[in-house]
Formats: C-alpha cells, structure tokens, sequence
C-alpha cells in the first residue's frame, strides 16, 4: 500500500495514487481548485495564501489517476492523547466526478491514518447540501454525528452554510 517514509510516502489505493504535493503539481492543483465546481466549496481566490498544501499543520497529497493529477487530498492530526484523532479534506477535478476516485483516495487515505499512524477515529465535515460527497464518504464507512450549524462561511464569505460532521472509527472501514 505505501513506500517511502514522512514526507516521500506514496500511498496506492486501486486506481489512484496519493504522492506528496510536489512544486510540479501546484499549477494544475491551482487550475482544479479554482474550477467553478470546485472554487464553490474551497473558494476561487488564487492570491489568497495559504493554499491547502501551504498548510504546516496537515500532509498535503496530490491524487493521481492513470498518470494525471486529478485532485488534492490532506490530513491533519490531533496529537494531544486524550482526543487524538485526523480528519481528511479532499477536492477533485470535477472531470473525474462520480468514478469512484474520492471514495478511493478517502479509503487510502484512512487505511494509512488507522493501520500507520494508529488512529481510532477519522473525521470529515462536508458541506451539508454536498449530497456526493456524503455518499462516497458513507461507502468508506464514514457516518454521520451531526450537523454543525453555521459553520463555515460559503467562498464569497457573505453567507454561513451548515456542515455534516460524519467519523469513522478504524472497525468500520469498508
């Protein structure tokens, strides 16, 4: 499943592959996200650092598909023993949409972050509406705890919009 170690790991699901964010991978990372799809749940401001793999706090993948980038997929880590848990951010080129790569990478991804780094639970917090998103996070095994009212503010920062706080615990990958 992986190779590597820290920050050359590279994690293979069964049709994509996390690598790390390389320098290479930033301008087509940059195109997708701000693909109208994409911009209208990350937002669509390519000046306004930081960007998801600019993050110090998380482990930034590119996901690849047959040779090509077709998405970002991060982690970050609660360390403080009492609560410790990862959650999982991802976002993908809307071309690739509904062939089953997010339910793959998010599957990777939590294999890794429960058989590697010894995690029991796993969090995601999609948008409430991203009815898709849900769906493939549900087939990971991912459930619903509850809404999280208000709780981020939409791209455009005029509008709050409510999010699903869904977990896995590491018996329930699928």
């Amino acid at each position: 499943m992986e190779s590597g170690d820290g920050e050359g790991l590279v994690l293979a699901g069964e049709r994509v592959v996390l690598a790390p964010v390389r320098a290479d991978d930033v301008a087509e990372l940059r195109r997708i996200r701000l693909t109208p799809e994409v911009a209208a749940r990350w937002g669509a401001d390519d000046t306004a650092p930081p960007w998801p793999w600019d993050d110090p706090d998380a482990m930034v993948f590119t996901v690849w598909h047959e040779g090509a980038i077709v998405g970002m997929i991060q982690y970050s880590e609660e360390t403080e023993p009492t609560y410790r848990h990862a959650s999982i951010d991802i976002f993908l080129d809307p071309a690739v949409h509904r062939r089953g790569l997010g339910r793959d990478a998010v599957r990777t991804l939590a294999t890794h972050l429960i058989r590697d780094r010894g995690h029991h639970r796993i969090t995601i917090d999609p948008a409430a509406d991203n009815e898709a998103a849900i769906r493939a996070y549900v087939a990971v095994g991912f459930r619903p705890v509850g809404i999280m009212r208000q709780y981020e503010r939409d791209p455009d920062g005029r509008a709050w919009h409510d999010a699903l706080l869904m977990d896995l615990l590491a018996h329930e990958l699928r």
